[in-house]
């Protein structure tokens, strides 16, 4: 059975899914935001510890194995010939196996070429989970992102290119209250070059994160609305999926672009509306916080 060295992390829609830790911490452990994996060492699992895994699934499970992630922060940097030979022992070990999925940071997906990243797409490597935290160089440097937003549009066009379905994912309040506007902008601007299949928001909360969240003036809950609202008035992507039904969002928002848009806007219109019942609550600073990891 599969072995992992926790914390061991994966996206909502995986819950499903069968999880082979192929890689250990994440290669681009520079993020000042993120505190995911700040407890672990990157390192890239022998090959042959995998293969054993997955052969060690029992019979009676395999056929009902139909989705598989790979951990941690961003397997997709596994050696492209190693990780073709994992892909294809899954596809004979799982016949009833119709996705696999993975993180991809940019430093990842620099190490993969358009022709790679198709070779792993018809192995089943179906869809990439990308972190592009803000489309706002400002923020990305204050962030320590390690990428400009014009490299990582190109990265993921090139894997759109291959055939992969990407789900992107952006942090409301990452910027604090001096960008917020202009994190909010330049983000639905890089969603809409780009038209992810998905797009995702989280909210900026505690992790591991404290000398980070110190340089910045963290956004009040009306701020973070009035900053997903911006966000939503300025997307116009060709068809995307949107989502903020992460655990440290307080507004869920659900809908798909172009057709939900005004609805999406008014759901928050109407939340601040709402909110205005409970003195104070749109000006305190959400306090969720994750302390074991």
């Amino acid at each position: 059975m599969p072995s992992y060295i926790e914390p061991l992390f994966r996206p909502p829609s995986e819950a499903r899914s069968l999880i082979f830790q192929i890689t250990v911490g994440c290669s681009q452990n520079q993020c000042r935001f993120c505190g995911m994996y700040k407890g672990k060492n990157f390192q890239i699992r022998p090959v042959q510890e995998i293969l054993t895994e997955i052969l060690e699934i029992p019979l009676n499970h395999r056929l009902r194995i139909d989705r598989v992630f790979l951990a941690d922060g961003d397997a997709l940097v596994y050696p492209f010939d190693d990780l073709c030979i994992i892909l294809d022992a899954m596809a004979v070990t799982f016949p009833g196996l119709t996705r696999i999925a993975s993180y991809a940071s940019p430093n990842s997906l620099i190490t993969k070429s358009a022709g790679q990243l198709a070779i792993l797409r018809m192995k089943r490597l179906k869809i990439i989970y990308f972190g592009l935290e803000s489309g706002d160089d400002t923020t990305l440097l204050a962030v320590n992102k390690g990428f400009e937003s014009k490299r990582m549009a190109e990265l993921a066009q090139v894997a759109r290119d291959a055939g992969m379905k990407m789900s992107v994912t952006a942090i409301l309040g990452l910027a604090g209250r001096g960008r917020s506007l202009q994190h909010a902008r330049a983000t639905a601007e890089w969603v809409n070059r780009v038209n992810p299949e998905y797009f995702s928001l989280l909210t900026m909360f505690h992790r591991h994160n404290a000398d980070f969240i110190s340089t910045i003036k963290q956004c009040t809950r009306r701020e973070l609305m009035l900053e997903a609202r911006e966000m939503l008035q300025h997307l116009h992507p060709a068809k995307t999926i949107l989502r903020s039904n992460h655990v440290s969002n307080f507004l869920n928002l659900a809908g798909s672009y172009p057709k939900d848009r005004e609805r999406l806007i008014a759901d928050v219109d109407l939340a601040l509306k709402h909110a205005t019942v409970r003195p104070g609550f749109l000006d305190e600073v959400p306090s969720y916080q994750e302390e074991y990891y």
